[in-house]
C-alpha cells in the first residue's frame, strides 16, 4: 500500500468507528511499524478534528512502543484546547489495549505582529539526480524503504565505524503522492536512520523515543516529484542515549520545519 492509502484508511476510520487501521509488512523498521508513517497516519486522525484552517506549528511525537504491522489498531483523538488563535490536540495510537504512539499538535492561525526576525540557516546542496543511500540487502535494510528515495550527500552509511555524526541528503516518496501534505513531510522526516548510527561498527539496535518538529512554512507548496533536503547532527551523546537536530528544505531553500529527537542506542 501507498501512504496515500494509508492516510485515507485513516480519514474513513475517523469517520466509522467500525473500520480498523492496519500497516503492511513492506512498511516495518526493525520489529515495528516506520515511526514517520505511524507518527503522519496519527497526525492525520488528529488534523481531521480541525474546524478551520489553523496550521500545524508544532508536532510532538513519543513512541511509546511497538506499533506491529498486519495487526489492527485505532487512533484515538482528543482535542485537549480550542481557543481564539490556537488548538492542542493529542492523538494515540491504540493497539491490544496498550498506547504505541502518543502525538500532541499545535495549530494556529497567522497572526499581525511587529515582531519579525530572518535568521533561518541556509544549505548550499545541489540537487540529486538519482537516490543513493542503503542498497536494498535482505533482512538488513528496513522495508519501508521500498516506499522512499534518499539521496545522501554527506554523513557515512550506518555501522561503518565513520567519525561523523551528521547526514546531510534529500529525500522524497519513490512514487509520487497526489500532493505533498504536513503527514508526507512527517513521514520523510523520519526516513533516515539516526545519525549517531555510522558512529558504531556494527549492527545494533536503536529506537527515536521522542520526536518534535516545528514546522515554520506551513504554507510552502511542494511539488510531490520534488526533492525535499535534510541535514542532521548529533548535539550530544552519551549513556546510550542522543540528542540530534535537523532541519528541512523546500527545494525553493525556505526552511520547512525544525527536528529534534532523542534517541535510544542499545549497542
Amino acid at each position: 500500500m501507498l501512504i496515500d492509502e494509508l492516510l485515507a484508511a485513516v480519514r474513513q476510520n475517523q469517520q466509522q468507528a467500525n473500520v480498523e487501521l492496519y500497516i503492511p509488512k513492506d512498511w516495518t523498521q526493525g520489529r515495528t511499524a516506520f515511526g514517520g508513517l505511524s507518527a503522519a497516519m496519527t497526525y492525520e486522525a488528529m488534523a481531521s478534528k480541525l474546524t478551520d484552517k489553523r496550521e500545524l506549528r508544532s508536532f510532538t511525537t513519543n513512541f511509546v512502543g511497538p506499533l506491529n504491522t498486519e495487526q489492527p489498531f485505532n487512533i484515538e483523538v482528543t482535542v485537549l484546547r480550542q481557543g481564539k488563535n490556537a488548538t492542542q490536540i493529542e492523538g494515540k495510537a491504540m493497539q491490544n489495549g496498550n498506547v504505541c504512539v502518543l502525538c500532541l499538535a499545535v495549530f494556529a492561525l497567522a497572526r499581525t505582529s511587529k515582531i519579525r526576525v530572518d535568521n533561518q540557516p541556509k544549505h548550499s546542496m545541489a540537487l540529486p539526480k538519482k537516490p543513493k543511500y542503503i542498497p536494498q540487502i535482505p533482512k538488513i535494510t528496513p522495508k519501508f524503504l521500498h516506499h522512499v528515495d534518499l539521496a545522501m550527500i554527506d554523513g557515512s552509511m550506518p555501522f561503518t565505524g565513520s567519525k561523523d555524526s551528521h547526514i546531510h541528503g534529500w529525500m522524497r516518496f519513490t512514487k509520487a503522492p497526489e500532493k505533498i501534505t504536513n503527514a508526507h513531510i512527517i513521514a520523510l522526516a523520519d526516513a533516515w536512520a539516526p545519525a549517531p548510527l555510522q558512529m558504531l561498527r556494527w549492527p545494533a539496535p536503536a529506537s527515536s523515543m521522542s520526536w518534535n518538529l516545528e514546522f515554520i512554512h506551513p504554507q510552502s507548496s511542494i511539488s510531490p516529484t520534488e526533492w525535499i533536503a535534510f541535514q542532521d547532527k548529533t548535539i550530544q551523546a552519551e549513556d546510550g542515549y542522543a540528542h540530534t537536530e535537523g532541519h528541512l528544505w523546500d527545494p525553493q531553500g525556505n526552511l520547512l520545519a525544525l527536528s529534534r529527537q532523542v534517541v535510544g542506542i542499545f549497542d
